[in-house]
């Protein structure tokens, strides 16, 4: 078990904390940069077909899963966090050069498997040690503002982006360059400033992993998000969605912006709420939020709905995404907490994959309406099936029980 780090600020945020969400504000205003346009890259520049850009996502994601539980047994192993979370990270890193270089779909389906590569290697260990870090208290403030600064990132870097747009003709090769450097500047600040949390020795047999050994409510949860997943494509068939209604590259991009505002707006406040009532309110109020978003993106003819429909969206992400992570990290051991973090992951990322390949096909062969039309039903099912198993189980905040 690892040892809390108690030196926390007046609003419960430990160092360790504080500067792994740097660390994330730096990498996403990186991958920000590039992300909201490498799919008008692949499409309007390259000339692949919007079923390509569904399978280069579905692939990337599912590298990304894969190693998640792979490198979250493996951390919980070394009893050691911080190496894979600089790993992960300084493969997403060089993956900005290699998208600088591409000159067709294969070479983007590559930086995109290389920065998943990363996000897999990273994400069930920093997870884990953000877990580590923070009292139980005070969890969904520390993943709120985790993902806060980690969001604030994807304000800035589609900004960046934008403004770059405006000043290099369109070069989006120039920009994925440039994406480059925040990420190094994060890279630092993780290798200088994080500190391992201290553990107390365990032998092998103590951190031995048998999906027995997992709680029920753990179980349950993952069934749902299994679920919610299927309908939950990448964000780029949003961003392709925007432009089929007749926005501008600078303004899908722009609209994105408004959305991790959004995003990052709600992150911490939601954190704060879910510590108080309890997460299981706050995440079906999510799925339905997501439900009626996904609905009127399948429904609406007009792009002026888009600026409404984009921050919503992002309410949706800060009562789900940073609360789902606290919710699960109360009902796992904190000695298992990378393996556990692993095998929610890479079962969601499976289904992301199965999610965006789903989402292409009814792209191209029914309309463009039909994956959100999908992605709300999964939603509403999921949310109510979590209100009732929840109400059944009568857990209501896990880490107060």
């Amino acid at each position: 078990m690892a040892a809390i780090d108690h030196h926390t600020s007046k609003y419960g945020i430990t160092r360790n904390v504080f500067v792994m969400g740097l660390v994330s504000f730096f990498n996403d205003v990186a991958s920000e940069m590039v992300y909201p346009i490498i799919p008008i890259f692949l499409t309007a520049f390259l000339g692949t077909s919007v079923a390509i850009v569904g399978v280069i996502e579905g692939i990337a994601e599912s590298t990304s899963s894969i190693l998640k539980v792979i490198s979250g047994w493996l951390s919980d192993r070394s009893q050691k966090r911080k190496p894979f979370v600089i790993a992960g990270y300084a493969f997403s890193v060089l993956s900005k050069l290699l998208l600088a270089a591409a000159y067709s779909w294969h070479f983007v389906l590559a930086a995109r498997f290389v920065d998943r590569f990363g996000k897999g290697t990273r994400t069930s260990a920093r997870d884990a040690l953000i877990t580590e870090s923070t009292p139980e208290n005070n969890r969904g403030k520390a993943f709120g503002f985790h993902r806060t600064l980690d969001t604030l990132g994807a304000v800035v870097g589609p900004l960046f982006a934008l403004l770059l747009l405006s000043f290099t003709a369109n070069n989006m090769r120039l920009i994925f360059f440039i994406a480059f450097f925040p990420g190094l500047i994060g890279l630092l600040l993780l290798v200088i400033f994080v500190r391992e949390s201290k553990h107390i020795k365990l032998d092998r047999k103590a951190v031995t992993f048998k999906y027995a050994d997992l709680s029920y409510s753990f179980k349950v949860f993952l069934f749902i998000s299994i679920i919610f997943a299927i309908g939950n494509s990448s964000d780029a068939f949003l961003i392709l969605r925007a432009q089929n209604l007749g926005l501008s590259v600078t303004l899908t991009v722009f609209a994105y912006v408004i959305f991790n505002l959004a995003y990052a707006v709600f992150s911490f406040p939601a954190g704060m709420i879910s510590d108080k009532i309890g997460p299981r309110i706050v995440i079906a109020g999510g799925f339905f939020i997501f439900a009626i978003v996904y609905l009127l993106f399948g429904l609406i003819n007009h792009s002026a709905y888009l600026w409404i429909l984009f921050p919503i969206y992002g309410l949706y992400m800060a009562l789900t995404e940073g609360i789902g992570k606290a919710y699960i990290s109360c009902l796992i051991s904190p000695e298992k907490s990378g393996t556990a973090f692993g095998i929610y992951q890479t079962t969601i990322g499976f289904c992301a994959f199965f999610a965006s390949f789903l989402a292409g096909m009814l792209w191209t062969q029914v309309n463009s309406r039909a994956p959100f039309i999908f992605g709300c039903i999964t939603a509403v099912v999921s949310a109510m099936i979590f209100l009732i198993c929840e109400k059944k189980t009568r857990i209501i905040n896990p880490c107060q029980v």
